[in-house]
């Protein structure tokens, strides 16, 4: 009986001894999040993982921001993380040790972690590090600032390669100068083929050169202009301006369809300038002998923008060419022809197409003023008798 006793207390004690050493072979972290306002955050992710071997834990802060985690074997070599809002907020390497708990200082302090990161944000923007900030520097934000210097002088030098190539495309598009604008142009598409406003210019540099050609030379200035708009409007497909400049060109292809489509989808885009876009397409409608979808487009020009007179009159003119004749060789005019003259003239009674206006009222036998005013005209004051 007494063997037995003394048996099981040898096994008890060599138990208790394993214990205790499986106890000291186990390391602990610890630490608190605190927010840019001095206070605990809760429910802030705390991930732990293994350098050395393979190994991830996790935990989170509890109410007041403070987090622990125990069974880190000992030894070993950690990255301890903090994520706020699913981003990492900090970091920091560990060792992991027997006895009392480590606890991380300063780790996860958002407040300093902010200061700390905008005089980052400072060093990257103006090249200059602070003696503070080049101490705290890890190896890896060290080779992480050094990596956006070096990236940093090369956009620069890129920029003003950029600028020059571009201003010196707009001088020569100032002078008429296509071919220089073209070189200078294509220049700076290489150097940034996402800028939009280079395609641009060097779409309307095409348009201009095709103006002094002709023949094949003419169709293929014709095809670089549109090829050029083609790109623009992938970066911009919302621009209703670049729509009615790509439809322009595309008339001068003789591609009548799709340059309805497109001046169509501009007066979409851009309502208040819909009848500007939709008397380009009557004009593009009228000069291809299509008489009747161009009236349908000036009528819409001037139902989108009623103060527009050159609509007005190119509305009147195509309907001219509807007019009638009675058996003793008068004419009628077609609904709609005799205001949209008289509308022209009141608008703008000295422009470039009030004689046409008025030839076209004494021809249909309207009642022709002898004399229109502008009626936004400011009126002479009237003098007082003395």
């Amino acid at each position: 009986m007494f063997g037995k006793l003394r048996k099981a207390a040898l096994m008890a004690a060599a138990c208790a001894m394993t214990a205790g050493l499986a106890s000291a072979q186990m390391g602990t972290f610890m630490g608190k999040v605190v927010g840019e306002d001095g206070k605990g955050v809760p429910n802030v992710v705390i991930k732990i993982e293994r350098k050395d071997i393979k190994g991830n834990w996790q935990t989170k802060t509890n109410k007041k921001g403070e987090w622990t985690y125990s069974g880190m074997p000992v030894p070993g070599q950690f990255t301890i993380s903090c994520e706020v809002n699913g981003a990492v907020a900090d970091s920091a390497n560990m060792r992991s040790q027997m006895g009392d708990p480590i606890e991380l200082k300063d780790f996860c302090n958002l407040k300093q972690a902010a200061a700390k990161r905008k005089a980052m944000e400072t060093a990257a923007a103006t090249g200059q590090v602070s003696q503070e900030i080049a101490k705290e520097m890890t190896p890896e934000q060290r080779a992480q600032y050094e990596k956006q210097m070096k990236e940093r002088a090369q956009q620069m030098q890129k920029n003003k390669a950029l600028n020059d190539a571009y201003n010196a495309g707009m001088t020569a598009m100032q002078a008429k100068d296509y071919q220089t604008a073209i070189d200078s142009f294509n220049k700076a598409g290489e150097i940034d083929p996402k800028q939009a406003a280079v395609w641009i210019q060097l779409a309307q540099a095409w348009d201009g050169i095709s103006n002094s050609k002709t023949g094949a030379d003419k169709d293929s200035a014709l095809a670089k202009a549109n090829e050029n708009y083609v790109k623009a409007l992938e970066m911009q497909p919302a621009d209703a301006g670049l729509h009615n400049n790509y439809g322009l060109v595309l008339a001068k292809e003789k591609k009548f369809t799709e340059a309805q489509a497109e001046l169509e989808k501009a007066a979409t885009l851009d309502p208040p300038g819909g009848g500007k876009y939709m008397f380009n397409l009557g004009a593009v409608l009228i000069n291809t002998g299509q008489t009747d979808p161009a009236i349908v487009a000036f009528k819409k020009a001037v139902e989108l923008d009623p103060k527009y007179a050159p609509a007005w009159f190119q509305y009147c003119s195509a309907l001219s060419g509807k007019m009638t004749m009675t058996a003793d060789g008068k004419p009628v005019p077609p609904a709609g022809m005799k205001e949209a003259c008289e509308k022209y003239l009141e608008i703008d009674p000295n422009g470039p197409n009030a004689e046409g206006a008025k030839g076209l009222l004494t021809l249909i036998g309207g009642t022709l003023e002898t004399n229109y005013t502008n009626p936004d005209a400011k009126k002479s004051p009237k003098k007082t008798k003395k």
